[in-house]
């Protein structure tokens, strides 16, 4: 029987990119001797790591991939009024898909029309997308004590700060409140528990994409596997519009986990140093899952619009990320960390 690895999962957000990430957890679901003891979501990210807890609670790992399969087969027909559906058959590749999507006189307009027409003008036609989805889960499992620890990122409108959500907190609401764009929908009312005053949430990615430190309990593992879907670098300078639109959305999000990383190494520096006393601060191991190239020819556009040949695509890419990882570093797990910080942040 192969040893057991211990990981944290930390999923990013990204709208449907988050296909990708579907596709690596596929992949390590099938893999003997890993356990995943955490996880910590935002937007997709969220939505992906409660279906992923679900599905582990109710049947183990093959049951954990149907229902990741179940949950996006559900946003591929979610649809967007964006594109002509026909389009997408005469368009498979996803990064000419992209180009025709962001320029497309009908996404332009929708585009505009997010920016220039708050999402409460439309009084009782308002309807989130997204409900019906975040719906579907059976929250007894994703809520439960057993299997692994469960956290979803979102943002407090009201004090920018970031509030995590866990056991028996986490509901629709707080799905929807961790995907919540706040140019496309309405802010999630949700009560305080300590206060009994409700406040209203936005995208938990401007505050933690997804948020690292609740990962840094003791009894979970050292390892975080962050499976990142939105590129951290781009080798050439936006010019268009659409590209500059699309590169701050990327450098927003991206912005909270370099923080978090950078704070990760520098508690590497210490303990490296004997600088603080031994077991006083957790030296975790950080690992990363990505496909830069894909996400370069991607955009913002491919992110709003879930089409089903982008999503298959995507956990192609996933599947294909996923394996290449664990074949490259599965040993690696539990013993020491795989990405170099100081390059990411400096």
């Amino acid at each position: 029987m192969a040893e057991v690895r211990r990981i944290n999962l930390a999923l990013q957000g990204g709208g449907a990119h988050g296909a990708f990430t579907w596709g690596v957890l596929d992949r390590m679901l099938e893999e003997d001797g890993l356990e995943i003891a955490g996880i910590s979501g935002t937007s997709a990210g969220a939505l992906n790591g409660a279906a992923l807890k679900s599905g582990l609670i109710e049947g183990g790992p093959g049951r954990a991939r149907e229902v990741l399969a179940e949950l996006w087969g559900r946003i591929g027909a979610a649809g967007d009024m964006r594109m002509p559906a026909w389009m997408a058959g005469f368009l498979p590749d996803p990064g000419i898909l992209a180009k025709t999507l962001a320029y497309s006189p009908a996404f332009s307009a929708a585009d505009a029309l997010s920016r220039a027409v708050s999402p409460y003008a439309y009084g009782p036609f308002y309807r989130n997308p997204l409900q019906p989805v975040a719906e579907g889960f059976n929250y007894g499992e994703v809520c439960a004590e057993e299997g692994p620890a469960f956290f979803v990122c979102a943002t407090n409108v009201r004090t920018g700060k970031v509030r995590v959500f866990s056991g028996g907190d986490i509901g629709p609401e707080a799905i929807l409140a961790s995907a919540c764009l706040p140019t496309l929908f309405q802010a999630v009312p949700i009560a305080d528990p300590e206060t009994g005053e409700t406040e209203h949430y936005w995208d938990g990615g401007y505050t933690g994409n997804p948020a690292l430190f609740p990962l840094f309990a003791p009894e979970l593992p050292d390892d975080i596997v962050v499976v990142n879907i939105n590129p951290l670098e781009r080798d050439s300078v936006p010019v268009t519009p659409q590209e500059i639109q699309n590169r701050i959305n990327e450098i927003s999000f991206n912005s909270s986990l370099l923080r978090e990383l950078r704070a990760i190494a520098f508690v590497q520096r210490l303990i490296d140093a004997h600088r603080m006393p031994e077991g006083a601060m957790k030296r975790v191991l950080v690992h990363m899952i990505s496909d830069d190239g894909l996400m370069n020819r991607l955009s913002v556009a491919t992110k709003l619009v879930p089409l089903p040949s982008v999503i298959g695509e995507l956990f192609e890419a996933g599947r294909t990320a996923g394996d290449a990882f664990l074949d490259a570093h599965g040993q690696d797990l539990n013993v020491r960390q795989t990405v170099d910080l100081a390059a990411l942040y400096g």
